[in-house]
């Protein structure tokens, strides 16, 4: 009866469930809701130091934000816009279009500057969200090498979607002042403009969602520059819905910030900016873009799915499939090992058991000449007992499948050092995985 005693709600806070194995293995996340939680929960303090190595990076960045806001703040408060309002301004009767021009003139120079900012920024999002993804996969980290580690394997793949990003940005930006200069002056055409403008933001807000999937696939796959592109776009549109709805969850912080004013908004977001806000966008998107690939992506190329999440049915946690002995380099040189060092005598064919079979001679303490040739008798016969022993249990199944197994290993080997026509073959590279023929 203790056993099954219910305890009280006091009792439950003070000394907690008990820690059996079945409650382990029950907290353990079996879903990509309950992983997400469970990393924010458990690694905390980790999130907060991914943060801010991310946050170093995106200090040039920052500063020019903060630095236009400033810049545009100011030119509206002096020049012409102040006439009127001291001694100091003189008169100015028409100045139709000269916020614009000047907005204009400002945006040229902060968002071109924007594209070197993102470079500088892309090496946190590269050795980040590369920590952050070992995390989903339930994998042992070490924040400082695995940050140099992510820069070091993902940033190029990350440099192009922010490149690709800020470009876009510029050029939108660019138009839609353009328009408003238009508009605001009459100029002829100035519907068109304003219709360019809308387009310009419809691409920018697209290309995001297609930036974003550049990040997670770059980070999860090995492709070309072309294939990165190509597959995001092709996962940004095959999942449109769920895309728009989890970059809005993934990237609320930094519109917080931005928008929020200088009120309790705008501070709620710049607080998150500095503690955890990049580590949780990081921990979002990625999470949820290891669903899709678990749904859409990894099926297709024989890679099991659910990494980093607990089977109920194995009772073991998913580690993701493990590399062939095509795709492992160290597998295929170990083969290698073996085809050079020769088939195993004591596995390639049977051996006698020693305590079985005929008894050697032994010679006494004073032997003569009769008594060597009984030990070269007897030496001959276990010889050939051993020589029937093994032309007995020569075709046992232990014994012909490893030679056979290692006939099929040279056959290999001497296939991929020389081609099937005997000649050298040169080395081939691996072919980036066509993706997503989506179901």
């Amino acid at each position: 009866m203790a056993d099954t005693e219910k305890k009280g709600l006091v009792a439950r806070w003070l000394i907690g469930k008990e820690r059996s194995e079945d409650y382990a293995r029950s907290t353990l996340p079996t879903s990509r809701w309950a992983l997400f939680w469970d990393i924010l929960k458990g690694r905390f303090g980790r999130l907060m130091l991914v943060n801010l190595l991310i946050l170093l990076t995106f200090l040039p960045l920052i500063g020019l934000i903060v630095w236009r806001f400033l810049q545009v703040g100011v030119a509206g408060m002096g020049g012409a816009f102040g006439a009127g309002l001291g001694p100091s301004f003189p008169y100015i009767p028409d100045i139709v279009g000269n916020a614009e021009a000047m907005l204009l003139q400002s945006d040229l120079v902060y968002f071109s500057l924007f594209i070197p900012a993102g470079v500088i920024a892309a090496l946190g999002i590269s050795g980040g969200f590369y920590i952050i993804r070992n995390l989903i996969w339930t994998e042992g980290i070490f924040v400082a090498n695995d940050f140099l580690r992510g820069i070091k394997r993902n940033f190029w793949n990350v440099f192009e979607a922010v490149l690709i990003f800020t470009v876009v940005l510029f050029v939108a930006r660019v138009m839609g002042n353009l328009a408003d200069y238009f508009v605001a002056t009459g100029a002829a055409g100035a519907g068109w403009m304003v219709a360019s403008k809308v387009v310009g933001y419809i691409i920018v807000s697209f290309m995001l969602l297609v930036c974003l999937w550049m990040i997670s696939l770059g980070i999860s796959y090995n492709q070309g520059p072309w294939a990165l592109f190509r597959n995001a776009v092709v996962m940004t549109i095959g999942t449109f819905p769920q895309t728009v709805f989890f970059a809005a969850l993934a990237l609320w912080p930094y519109f917080l910030a931005l928008f929020g004013g200088l009120n309790f908004f705008g501070i709620v977001g710049i607080l998150l900016l500095l503690l955890i806000a990049f580590s949780y966008s990081g921990l979002v998107w990625l999470d949820y873009s290891q669903w899709a690939f678990d749904k859409y992506v990894n099926p297709t190329f024989g890679i099991a799915t659910g990494r980093g999440l607990y089977n109920k049915e194995t009772g073991t946690m998913n580690t993701g499939a493990p590399m062939t002995e095509d795709q492992s380099e160290a597998m295929r040189e170990y083969r290698r090992q073996m085809a050079l060092n020769g088939r195993s005598k004591l596995i390639s064919r049977p051996v006698k058991p020693i305590d079985e079979g005929v008894d050697p001679y032994l010679l006494p303490d004073s032997f003569s000449r009769e008594d060597l040739q009984k030990l070269r008798e007897s030496r001959e016969a276990m010889a050939q007992d051993a020589q029937a022993y093994a032309e007995e249990h020569k075709d046992d199944e232990k014994y012909a499948a490893y030679n056979r197994e290692f006939d099929a290993l040279e056959a290999a080997l001497s296939e991929e050092e020389n081609g099937t026509d005997g000649k050298k073959k040169k080395e081939k590279k691996m072919r980036r995985p066509k993706m997503l023929p989506r179901k």
